[in-house]
């Protein structure tokens, strides 16, 4: 049963008069609550019941706004001004000026015969040198009207002299090193092959190996100690008194191992190629010849060495204006009938002294900004078809076509691949490449570097079946590579070792000990100085675009 309501009790009169039962009933006053309760309208009780959440939360946005605004006031302000340049670099440059890009290069260790090789393969086979000068010969400066030009390489002739005989020295290991600044990066694309990154592919590809570059490394040593102190080298041969062809040519075998003059980890002679190339530039007169040069033999070999160094360098500040000056006198010179002469003058000379010329404009055109006319190729080309035969022009004599001979068929040959751009699938070159072969191929005996140098160019360049005969040889008789690691001189013989003794042809009667191992350096070097102009499938190009 469910307790009653309590009846409502009476409400006080307004007089103030008490209830007289209000001592008898004490729940009076809960009930009056609990009418007063019952008396608030919905409005009433919804306010009561937010008002107080609405109170705080009013007071805690206060509070936030109040702590924003005063943390505004404390924070420091940066003046108001226009932006910088340096503002503007550090806004827009997002590279970390620190990071370092990764290494892909291999150190250079062909140089410590006692580490081990560093390329796997497959083909492996098993105090200064007194100088003789010569007092009475003229050096031949340009600016002397009473001196006779004299050349530095005279008419190259077939000479089938005896050779030193097969020299041991064979230790060592791969030469991968470049120094080129930039860890090793060509500026030209044509010189890419001297780089680290690619060079031991190149080599590996094209048929040399771990001795081949030990017999480098060991030879450029010895060429590093023959330098003299002013940074010139002097030849021990009879052309002592040509200064710049002999530092030019001792250049060469420096750049071809990818060393140059810009500081570089691994760039080991960087202070040889540096001294050498400022003995040239102090020495090139405003025309772009040289003093101390004595003809354009001469002449030709340093501007190589120039352009070759500014094409793997980029070096605009240096070397460029010199380059380009060397290279503008050539063009300048050029005979009537496309050949160059013996004196630095405007002459007609002969077919040895145009491979220079077309060697030295090559290198000059590589750069890309140097300024090399077609019509001096051209004019060159002329001269090279009164010289040849009349059939295919695959074989060259010296200023007519009745005197035809290997060595100057290989001068032609390789002119003819640089300045008309004939390729191995060319019917002059193959059949040119042909004669060289079946008259004279790679012979310890018949030790001629003038030859070897060209022919082996020619020969790598034409690439295929024949250039591996006559690199690496056939059926038991060795080829260039292996008779030149075998005449060079061995360690341990002296002063001498690491060079060649000087051949009994022309380079080393005029040259002496110093030509001629300039010229075997560059022939063991030859499987990576110059990118092939064109692609045959047995060619190292295949691993350089694999690797790009």
């Amino acid at each position: 049963m469910s307790n009653p309501v309590p009846k409502p009790t009476p409400v006080p009169s307004a007089n103030g008069e008490k209830d007289k039962d209000k001592d008898n009933k004490p729940a009076a006053a809960a009930v009056i609550r609990r009418i007063q309760g019952a008396e608030e309208t919905p409005n009433q009780r919804l306010l009561r019941k937010h008002i107080p959440a609405w109170v705080i939360s009013g007071a805690v946005h206060v509070a936030l706004i109040a702590t924003l605004i005063l943390i505004d006031k404390l924070m420091p302000k940066s003046a108001a001004g226009p932006a910088t340049d340096e503002q503007l670099t550090v806004v827009t440059d997002d590279k970390p000026q620190d990071e370092k890009q990764p290494d892909l290069t291999n150190p250079d260790i062909g140089l410590d015969p006692e580490l081990p090789s560093v390329v796997n393969v497959e083909n492996l086979a098993e105090v200064n040198v007194d100088t003789k000068v010569n007092a009475n010969e003229a050096i031949g400066l340009p600016d002397s009207v009473a001196t006779k030009p004299v050349d530095v390489i005279p008419p190259p002739g077939v000479s089938a002299t005896e050779g030193t005989g097969g020299l041991e020295g064979t230790t060592g290991a791969f030469m991968s090193g470049s120094g080129a600044g930039g860890e090793g990066a060509m500026m030209g694309e044509g010189f890419r092959g001297r780089n680290a990154a690619t060079k031991s592919r190149l080599l590996a590809t094209g048929g040399g190996n771990s001795a081949s570059e030990a017999a480098v490394a060991r030879g450029l040593i010895w060429l590093a100690k023959q330098q003299k102190a002013n940074g010139s080298w002097v030849y021990d041969g009879s052309h002592s008194g040509d200064t710049i062809a002999a530092t030019g040519m001792s250049l060469l075998p420096f750049l071809a191992a990818g060393q140059t003059h810009k500081p570089a980890k691994d760039n080991k002679y960087q202070k040889n190629v540096e001294a050498g190339v400022a003995y040239l530039l102090q020495n090139q007169q405003a025309n772009g010849s040289f003093k101390g040069s004595s003809g354009m033999y001469s002449h030709a070999i340093a501007t190589v060495a120039l352009c070759e160094l500014y094409g793997m360098t980029g070096d605009r500040a240096k070397i460029h204006a010199a380059a380009a000056k060397a290279v503008s006198f050539i063009v300048s010179v050029q005979g009537n009938d496309g050949s160059w002469g013996y004196p630095l003058s405007k002459s007609e000379g002969d077919t040895s002294i145009v491979g220079w010329q077309i060697q030295a404009l090559h290198s000059g055109r590589m750069c890309k900004d140097i300024l090399v006319p077609n019509e001096t190729f051209t004019n060159a080309s002329k001269f090279l078809d009164s010289v040849s035969d009349s059939s295919k022009k695959s074989t060259y004599g010296y200023r007519d076509r009745n005197s035809i001979r290997p060595s100057l068929t290989a001068v032609g040959l390789l002119s003819r691949y640089y300045g008309d751009k004939w390729g191995p699938n060319n019917p002059g070159m193959a059949a040119g490449v042909g004669y060289l072969m079946k008259n004279w191929m790679p012979d310890a005996k018949r030790f001629d570097m003038y030859y070897y140098y060209y022919a082996t160019q020619v020969a790598h360049f034409y690439d295929g079946p024949e250039w591996q005969e006559w690199n690496a040889g056939k059926n038991g008789k060795k080829g260039m590579r292996d008779i030149l690691i075998d005449l060079q001189v061995p360690e341990g013989k002296g002063a001498n070792s690491g060079s060649w003794d000087p051949d009994t042809a022309m380079i080393g009667s005029h040259c002496g000990r110093l030509g001629t191992t300039c010229l075997a350096l560059l022939t063991l070097e030859v499987y990576y100085r110059h990118l092939p102009l064109y692609k045959r499938d047995t060619g190292g190009l295949r691993e350089l675009e694999r690797n790009r």
